[in-house]
């Protein structure tokens, strides 16, 4: 079977996370986006561990759940996302409920509850000795990610875990062009995910893979990575990223590397100048843009139908205006997923002109964007 999966997301007993990030409405607008399976996030905080079980049955003893709502298609994979000792972010994949909470005990940590990715005192290879002992899937999160991205501080990922990984997970700033450059990355199969931290789809889902499955089952999934049956990755064009080119974080000035350097990064404004992913690429890479292993799956770029409606319609995300003509289209198209890659432009013109010329000109690789930096997010030129 093919399922369409979102494989790191946060609940809301994570900072700075949305109080509606719970299992009912995370379902719910997953299956709206057109997601199968959705990951739990924060399995290791024992309040989250506590509401996923009342509100989720496993199907047999598959390691995968689904939600007690009728007409919810949706379902869950366990899964948590924690910070090394180093502050490097890990992506871990669990095998059930049951086995996250006999892994809680297994990590030096001040207090596993004190946030939704807690703070292990453990260096990497520490991490994920355990997460092996407990059948766990397990790669580095958002790997570019500048403050918590494994080349923050490695210029390889056996450096960091002194051993082979299951998958690298790309992050918002990054595409398979872009790290393919890099030769040590093509051992790996590439997760693209959205790590959010809201259950609406113009957050949800924003990235995620389509993946081949011999069962619909924690195992089947495991198998599928770790023999990369990834049809497709969806993910942001890179330039939409929140640090793919180097900036100021109180500014957000772009900066060339070289002059930024000379600046000690040091921005005019007295901010700091973060260096962007595209120019941490430029120093690890070591092959030419275009070259990929045999396996590598296409990378398709994808931005969420209501940021497009907003762009387009200048109206907020979280208007009326925005999330009439969204449900309208939903509604018409069965999902947003659909809507964006599937549905004919001719038949999204009937509907929304402007629309339909966005989501021509993303598929067509042709849409004029602004580059983020710096934490802001890149923008759509309409």
């Amino acid at each position: 079977m093919i399922i369409n999966a979102d494989l790191h997301v946060h609940s809301k007993y994570s900072m700075a996370t949305s109080k509606n990030m719970n299992p009912e409405t995370m379902a719910k607008e997953s299956m709206k986006k057109g997601l199968n399976l959705i990951a739990t996030g924060d399995a290791f905080h024992s309040k989250w561990l506590e509401e996923l079980e009342k509100h989720l049955t496993q199907l047999d003893d598959s390691g995968i759940y689904k939600t007690n709502l009728e007409g919810v298609s949706t379902n869950f994979v366990t899964t948590t996302e924690v910070e090394d000792n180093e502050r490097i972010h890990h992506l871990l994949i669990i095998p059930s409920l049951e086995v996250a909470w006999q892994m809680r005990d297994e990590f030096i940590v001040k207090n596993m509850d004190a946030d939704g990715r807690p703070k292990i005192r453990m260096n990497a290879s520490e991490i994920i000795d355990i997460a092996k002992e407990y059948d766990c899937i397990v790669g580095p999160a958002h790997i570019f990610t500048p403050w918590t991205g494994i080349f923050k501080s490695y210029d390889s990922i056996y450096e960091c875990y002194g051993q082979k990984v299951d998958f690298v997970e790309l992050g918002l700033s990054s595409d398979t062009i872009l790290a393919d450059t890099i030769e040590e990355l093509h051992d790996y199969p590439f997760l693209t995910n959205s790590d959010s931290h809201s259950p609406w789809p113009h957050r949800i889902g924003r990235e995620f893979n389509k993946i081949e499955l011999n069962e619909f089952s924690f195992n089947g999934l495991k198998e599928a990575i770790k023999n990369n049956k990834i049809l497709e990755n969806y993910g942001f064009n890179p330039r939409m990223g929140k640090y793919h080119e180097t900036g100021c974080i109180k500014c957000y000035k772009m900066y060339d590397i070289n002059v930024a350097l000379e600046r000690n990064m040091k921005c005019n404004c007295g901010g700091q100048i973060k260096k962007g992913v595209k120019s941490r690429i430029d120093e690890l890479s070591t092959i030419e843009e275009g070259h990929h292993p045999e396996n590598r799956p296409p990378y398709q770029y994808i931005l969420p139908l209501a940021e497009l409606l907003s762009v387009v319609h200048n109206k907020g995300v979280t208007t009326k205006y925005v999330q009439t003509r969204y449900n309208n289209l939903i509604s018409e198209f069965s999902n947003e997923i659909e809507v964006l890659l599937n549905t004919p432009i001719e038949k999204i013109e009937l509907i929304d002109e402007k629309l339909a010329k966005v989501i021509e000109s993303y598929r067509t690789n042709n849409l004029d964007v602004i580059p983020g930096r710096g934490g802001q997010y890149g923008i759509v030129k309409y």
